[in-house]
This record gives structure tokens, sequence and C-alpha cells, in this order.
């Protein structure tokens, strides 16, 4: 079995995820809300991003590291302090960022180890108001590119790039029929991702299977970021 460690993961993807992987890898989960959680394959730790990121209830090794803790504040950019800019920033990189540095030499252990972050669909193909979430995941597809060839051939590190999903930290923004018709119409497939369509392909670069990826942010999009309909 192998030892996979989710950052975040009570809620949206994380959860789902950890149910998908917990019948066949022991999972480690860092998260502010360990209610959740009685599973003997699952063992939860706290988790606090100003704080230093303690490793040892974690094992010898780590196969797998999933980062799942984000941020999406869609404000006009004349309304947006910089301390805002500096919260997501902190949030989606810097916490990311001290947390993977803490965990490197059990990760450094594996046999074949994968490293998964999260970015966004806005990077690409730019949005009005996602500037502040733009601008961290930004960072976070930079830093997926460089440590994906700074750690090559041992450790293999790769994005993924959603589109809105009906998760949790959405739910404002899908709180009515109108708003998630119009969500679902900027897609041309005409429909909202869901934690299930997100964690399907983090198992997969998880996996061996995905042995031969590295350094890619992959779009899970509903064919936002590749396809024009209209």
């Amino acid at each position: 079995m192998k030892n996979i460690l989710l950052i975040g993961g009570s809620t949206g993807i994380g959860y789902e995820l950890s149910q998908k992987l917990k019948e066949d890898n022991n999972v480690f989960i860092a998260t502010r809300n360990q209610e959740k959680f009685s599973d003997t394959n699952i063992k939860i730790n706290e988790l606090n991003l100003d704080q230093e990121f303690e490793t040892d209830w974690l094992p010898d090794h780590i196969d797998g590291f999933v980062y799942l803790p984000g941020t999406i504040n869609l404000r006009p950019f004349k309304g947006l302090k910089p301390s805002v800019f500096l919260e997501d920033f902190n949030i989606n990189v810097i916490g990311c960022i001290k947390i993977l540095q803490k965990v490197l030499p059990k990760i450094q252990k594996a046999k074949n180890p994968s490293i998964v972050m999260f970015s966004t669909v806005a990077v690409k193909i730019g949005m009005p108001f996602h500037s502040s979430v733009s601008s961290s995941k930004g960072a976070i597809e930079g830093l997926t590119r460089s440590l994906a060839a700074e750690f090559a051939p041992k450790i293999r590190v790769n994005s993924i790039a959603p589109s809105i999903l009906e998760t949790p930290m959405s739910e404002k923004f899908l709180n009515s029929e109108t708003k998630l018709d119009n969500a679902k119409n900027r897609h041309p497939l005409k429909e909202i991702g869901s934690p299930k369509d997100i964690s399907e392909i983090v198992k997969f670069l998880l996996e061996d299977n995905s042995k031969w990826m590295t350094g890619q942010i992959i779009p899970i999009d509903g064919g936002m970021s590749s396809v024009k309909t209209n």
C-alpha cells in the first residue's frame, strides 16, 4: 500500500479523493476539520498554515503528496487591497512550499513518488475579477514546472487546472438556478464539474499508471480553455 498525504481534505475534492484512496492506500490528512473521519486507513492531524508543519505523525516515506488549500476572491482589481493578494499567495503558494519542504525528505525515500498541486483555468485564458487568485495560481504553475525539472527523474510533479466546481468553496457563486445555469453555459460541455471528476484525475496522477507524466498543467474544465462553441 502507498502512503498518500493530503494537505486539506475535509470537503470537496479532498474528501472525495480520500474516500477513493482509502481502500488501497494509507491516507494521511492534515486538515482543520477532523470530525468527518473515523476510517482506520485514514490518519488525521491538525492543519495550521501559520505554524510549522510537524512530520512526526507521518510514515518514513510518502508516495503521494497533494496540496488542496485554495481561495476564490473574485472582485474588481481596483477594490482589492494588496493584503488580499498577499493572503491568497500565502494560502495557495507559500503554504504549499513550506509544507513540501518539510516532507520532501520523506517523499525522496519513496520508489515512484508523485506531487499534485492545483492551478485554475483562469491562469490560461484570463478572466475578469480573477486577478488575485490568478496571480497566486500562476505561481503554482511556474512552481510545478520548475520542481518537475529539478526533481526529475526521481519525483513527478503535476498540477490540475479546473474550472469552477460544485464545492463548498464555490457555493456562493452557484447558489441560485440563474447562477448555476450561467456557469454551465460558459462551458462547451454545458455542465459544472464535480469533486468526483477532479479526484479521478488526481488518483491517476498518484498511481504508477502515470509514471511517464511530469511538469504538466492539466486542464479539467469542461472544454473552457480550449474549445469555443459560440
